[in-house]
């Protein structure tokens, strides 16, 4: 994305780095120089409070839900790699495999559809845990 004006940090590197930003993880410098790019772009000034807003409302939503251990150590296994292969100049390829739809009314996963068994009924498994990783439904 692009406002199409010059500035002294271009749009698309201001997105990248827009959660760094919104997380506090960014040197007090590259902070300063987002807050400029923001009082000069008006796009990425809207970009900047969706993603404000949504980082809200999970907050809101599911801040009280904890982490299970070995999500969150795969999860940052997998950035660390990224982050490596990123470093070496390598192509990095990210595949997501399994996605969430959330109801917008209380922001948490929508309920699966019932699998089918041998004879076509309906499976029930309402609650049923998935391993990280696991291929989609």
């Amino acid at each position: 994305m692009s406002c199409g004006d010059p500035h002294e940090t271009e749009c698309g590197e201001v997105l990248d780095h827009l959660y760094e930003f919104l997380d506090n993880e960014m040197a007090e410098g590259d902070c300063a120089k987002l807050r400029v790019h923001f009082e000069e772009c008006s796009p990425c000034l809207k970009q900047y409070g969706l993603e404000q807003a949504i980082k809200a409302l999970i907050k809101r939503s599911c801040g009280c839900d904890d982490t299970p251990a070995d999500l969150r150590s795969k999860v940052l296994a997998r950035i660390d790699s990224i982050r490596a292969g990123q470093r070496s100049g390598e192509q990095v390829v990210v595949s997501v495999e399994a996605s969430v739809e959330l109801h917008a009314e209380n922001a948490r996963p929508a309920p699966k559809p019932a699998k089918a068994g041998a004879g076509g009924e309906p499976v029930e498994r309402p609650g049923a845990p998935v391993e990280a990783g696991a291929p989609a439904e």
